[in-house]
């Protein structure tokens, strides 16, 4: 676990480096922010009843997902890992005495957690700061914030666990734009990315909800907010734990069949 430890603090730091990417993204997040906001607030306006969140919970789901997008979106992307598999350099990775889906996974968490660090502070800031009813708020209650941050870090795991698996899947194709894409526009959608998962039409929320890629975003910002609330989240909280566990054997057991099967070509 020391290896692991060292592995995670070391890409941490390293990627608290990046301070000037870090404030474009914050200026582009606090666009994107006000434009979703904007577009819902127009909705709301055109019919106030007739929408299975309060313009309130809309408004602070949209500024939690900006402050943390870099934990939650899966278009984040390890370059690192994906060039390693494309260009042939897992070879030096096999070699080392770290298990390598285990390196991988520290690696992912540290670097999206850092990312989110050096973001969330100055939108969360700003997002409490605004008029309403654009303002962001608190949670309900003290029970929703307790209910939160575990639900925030399985999140942050599932997440992961479920980039592992494109990862993987990059030892069977010549290109990795194809799954990556796949991967992103379906796990972001159906993780209430684009449009909140009470938003969904009632027949396709309840599948959806039972899918992994509700045990991303959807679940903490929903507890966040007080869309979900009690016995629900505590249900919530179980299906990402049982996703995680899922989505983490599935991929020790795809990466030993690869590694297994990988040829390295080179001269």
């Amino acid at each position: 676990m020391k290896v692991y430890r060292a592995l995670f603090r070391i890409r941490f730091v390293n990627a608290l480096q990046y301070r000037a990417a870090a404030l474009g993204g914050v200026v582009t997040q606090f666009a994107w922010g006000f434009m979703e906001i904007f577009a819902f607030a127009a909705f709301y306006r055109a019919n106030p009843g007739a929408f299975p969140m309060e313009f309130s919970q809309t408004v602070s789901y949209i500024w939690m997902q900006q402050a943390f997008l870099a934990m939650f979106m899966m278009w984040f992307w390890e370059n690192e890992i994906a060039s390693s598999i494309t260009e042939g350099s897992i070879a030096y990775e096999m070699v080392r005495p770290v298990d390598l889906y285990s390196r991988w996974f520290c690696l992912a968490s540290a670097n999206r957690l850092a990312r989110s660090a050096l973001r969330c502070v100055p939108i969360l800031l700003v997002a409490f700061m605004l008029p309403e009813p654009y303002r962001m708020t608190l949670p309900p209650n003290i029970e929703q914030w307790l209910l939160f941050m575990p639900s925030a870090v399985l999140s942050l795991g599932v997440v992961v666990a479920f980039s592992m698996l494109i990862y993987i899947a990059l030892f069977y194709t010549l290109s990795p734009l194809g799954v990556r894409i796949i991967g992103a526009v379906l796990a972001d959608f159906f993780a209430g990315a684009v449009i909140p998962l009470p938003f969904f039409p009632e027949q396709v929320r309840a599948v959806v909800e039972l899918l992994p890629f509700a045990a991303m975003q959807n679940m903490p910002l929903r507890i966040y907010t007080g869309n979900i609330a009690g016995v629900e989240a505590l249900r919530g909280i179980a299906l990402q734990v049982f996703w995680l566990v899922a989505l983490f054997v599935i991929g020790r057991i795809a990466i030993g069949r690869a590694l297994r099967r990988v040829v390295v070509q080179g001269g």
